[in-house]
């Protein structure tokens, strides 16, 4: 079996995913009003067959044919000369079966008429391309942020949900290209469900109203808890003021962006450096840009603990270069030099190629220094 295993891994194949919830009880609800059409189109048949072997002595395949050709009134005739009787009941077949299909018909309209059925086809449908998806992004409440975020990712390759109670989510979705979306209230447990929040890396949340950030923070929490997950989630949202930031990171938000606040911030950087203005247009939100910058942990059981920045040596060995430390008091220190020490609880800011940075992460979580660093 891990031989299969290995193959399989090999070959990138894997087992077909199934949604946490799949519809199946709403489909079947939508198709109970077609049991009795089915039920009378059997019995017709059933009482056809045994009418035509009791009055005309038919075989039981010519009687089965003789019902069908009859019950559906093709017009094929009769397969052999039939009695007066037999004639009758023909007739009588004829009649019955142009009310069942006539009463067939009316039901399979109104049930496409309500719209319902199709609704929930293309709803399943979604969800099965949604489980399929890997490390993706929950994005909740459809707004502006959303549409400008979604744009990004998509040029980066990120994949994403958009979560949203907007009737018109279906419509908003293909003007603004979101491959997969639900139409729910974000901070419902159906919606974490049915977005698929189980294999998700992270939630971003971005309305506007931060009682609609609170409840969504406060699901994905709490679901986070139910599921047991190893790693929680990264919860990223937006918020006005300075004080609804620390509220929002006291609920368990990691991550928390003004508009407001970044606005100011980049305007003060531009009007003072108008050279700088393109800088992180150009080196870091590029999506072709050969580098990257990004905060790593050291673990409290990895290697580069107590050790000095020239001791790991992760620039001769992986090219990236250390431009920042934060410690465990939250406090940065930029540019450090060589003999600075990697404290418990510390945090690497990296920069780098992205598969430069991949491989620095690797190295910082092993429990020993790797052996090929020992010459480097």
């Amino acid at each position: 079996m891990k031989i299969i295993d290995k193959i399989k891994k090999i070959l990138h194949w894997r087992k077909s995913t199934k949604p946490d919830i799949d519809l199946n009880t709403e489909l079947y609800q939508q198709f109970a009003p077609f049991r009795l059409p089915l039920i009378l189109v059997v019995m017709m048949m059933l009482i056809g067959t045994l009418g035509y072997i009791a009055i005309e002595d038919f075989p039981l395949m010519d009687a089965i044919f003789q019902t069908g050709i009859t019950f559906t009134t093709v017009g094929f005739g009769e397969i052999q000369p039939l009695s007066d009787i037999g004639r009758i009941f023909t007739i009588t077949l004829i009649i019955l079966g142009f009310g069942v299909f006539s009463f067939s018909v009316g039901i399979l309209v109104e049930v496409l008429n309500k719209g319902d059925l199709l609704s929930i086809l293309k709803e399943r449908s979604m969800l099965y391309n949604i489980a399929r998806l890997k490390n993706h992004y929950v994005i909740c409440n459809h707004n502006d942020y959303t549409i400008q975020l979604t744009q990004q990712f998509r040029e980066n390759h990120i994949p994403f949900v958009v979560v949203d109670a907007n009737p018109n989510l279906e419509e908003e979705a293909k003007k603004h290209n979101y491959p997969y979306y639900v139409q729910e209230e974000p901070h419902t447990e159906l919606a974490l469900i049915k977005s698929y929040l189980s294999s998700a890396k992270g939630v971003i949340t971005l309305s506007n109203n931060i009682a609609d950030n609170i409840a969504v923070i406060a699901s994905v929490r709490l679901y986070e808890k139910e599921i047991k997950r190893r790693r929680p989630y990264f919860v990223m949202t937006n918020a006005a003021t300075l004080s609804d930031i620390e509220k929002l990171k006291k609920l368990g938000a990691d991550s928390v962006v003004s508009p407001t606040k970044l606005m100011a911030q980049r305007l003060s950087a531009v009007s003072q450096r108008p050279e700088m203005e393109n800088i992180l247009e150009e080196f870091l939100y590029k999506k072709d840009t050969p580098l990257d910058i990004e905060e790593v942990n050291v673990p409290s059981y990895s290697w580069m603990i107590f050790k000095k920045l020239k001791e790991i040596n992760l620039s001769d060995y992986v090219k990236v270069n250390v431009v920042g430390i934060r410690d465990d008091k939250d406090k940065f220190i930029p540019m450090p030099d060589a003999e600075q020490l990697i404290m418990q609880g510390s945090k690497l800011l990296l920069i780098g190629s992205g598969e430069s940075i991949r491989q620095a992460k690797k190295i910082a979580r092993k429990k020993e220094k790797p052996r090929e660093m020992q010459y480097v």
